[in-house]
This record gives C-alpha cells, sequence and structure tokens, in this order.
C-alpha cells in the first residue's frame, strides 16, 4: 500500500530529530503549520490501522486505500481544526468511518474479506494479533463476519482498535448508552454463533 505522503520526499524540510517518536497531537500541529515531514510519520504510524479499519467496514478492494489516501488527505487539509479534544487515533477512524460510509452509500456492500485485510502487515502487537495465536481465531473470525454491522463495529473499534466507550461513541456519533448495549447484544450473539460451532465459553 503506497501513497503521496509515505512517497513524497523532505526535500527543503530542516532535519528533526526524534521526530518518530514524536506525540500524536504534536505531528498535528506541525502538519497544521504545513510540516510534509510530520504528515508521513502520522501517515506511517496510523496507515495500516485505518486500512484494517476501512477494510472490515466494506471489503477489500482498490477503493480501500483510496479511501486511506482521502482520509489523510483530510487530515492534511483539516489539522488546523483539530483542537485535541479526543486521540488522533480516534479522530482519525471518525474521519475513516465517515468516509467508508459516504462512499457504500453510492455502490452495493461487498463481501468482507477479513483474510485480505489481516494480511496488511502492522508491526504492533494488538490484540488481533494476540487472537491469530489461538487455535480457535479463524473460526472466530468467520464468526465476526456473521454480526450485523452495527455489532461488528463495536467489537472492532473495542477490542482490535482498543478504543474505550467513550470513544467509539465519539467515532460512531451515538450516546455511550448506546455503545455498551450494541456491545453487550454482540457479545451475546457472538456467543451463540461459537456454541452453534462448538465452542463454548471462548467470548464470555
Amino acid at each position: 500500500m503506497q501513497s503521496d505522503y509515505a512517497l513524497a520526499g523532505t526535500s527543503g524540510i530542516e532535519p528533526w530529530r526524534g521526530i518518530q517518536t514524536t506525540a500524536d497531537d504534536v505531528l498535528i500541529a506541525r502538519i497544521a503549520r504545513g510540516d510534509r515531514r510530520a504528515m508521513q510519520v502520522l501517515f506511517a504510524r496510523h496507515n495500516v490501522r485505518v486500512y484494517r479499519f476501512i477494510a472490515r467496514l466494506m471489503g477489500t478492494s482498490a477503493s480501500v486505500e483510496d479511501l486511506v489516501s482521502d482520509v489523510f488527505l483530510d487530515v492534511w487539509r483539516k489539522a488546523p481544526l483539530f483542537q485535541g479534544r479526543s486521540q488522533v487515533a480516534t479522530w482519525l477512524l471518525a474521519i475513516a468511518r465517515y468516509k467508508t460510509l459516504t462512499y457504500l452509500r453510492n455502490r452495493p456492500p461487498e463481501l468482507l474479506d477479513e483474510d485480505a485485510a489481516r494480511a496488511v502487515v502492522d508491526p504492533a502487537d494488538d490484540p488481533e494479533r494476540a487472537l491469530e495465536k489461538h487455535d480457535s481465531s479463524r473460526l472466530l473470525r468467520r464468526c465476526l463476519t456473521r454480526l450485523s454491522a452495527a455489532h461488528r463495529e463495536v467489537i472492532d473499534l473495542v477490542y482490535y482498535h482498543e478504543r474505550s466507550m467513550s470513544e467509539v461513541a465519539e467515532i460512531l456519533g451515538i450516546p455511550e448508552a448506546t455503545v455498551r448495549t450494541r456491545m453487550f447484544y454482540a457479545r451475546k450473539r457472538l456467543a451463540e454463533l461459537l456454541k452453534a460451532e462448538g465452542v463454548e465459553h471462548a467470548w464470555a
């Protein structure tokens, strides 16, 4: 997966020691001032998770990469508007969700291709990596695809992207109580699906 942000040169930009470990909100402040190198670092840090989030919402296709590029183009344009009321990662996922849902309104939904989404290498050892190490991980992923879009979405954000309930509410634009209700029924339905496959107590 490539992007103008990943390929853009840094000619004329004064070297910045330690930029790779700079906090996200500081990167956004620099992006707001037109710092292309800060944009490259933010893209490198978050593009895989944004890709996976979009892929799980709509299914994997060439359009996923286009949407990822659109998300980071929005970040470049709207960085001056970021007020730090939420984490940068939460803001990125909210932008990604809005753009994905807007895209889906104009085309028939594709089947979710979870294996293709997972094939994108992420250097972080996140909850998804832990699931890969479990013998029933493939079965679990298959059951996840059978949840409703609303239920799959909250499971994805909480367990794969490690967003809090309040952050999920912000991303989805719904009350936190609604998020908790969806999570309750999503877990209940997932447990039923796993039980039907002969796996009990795997999603308690």
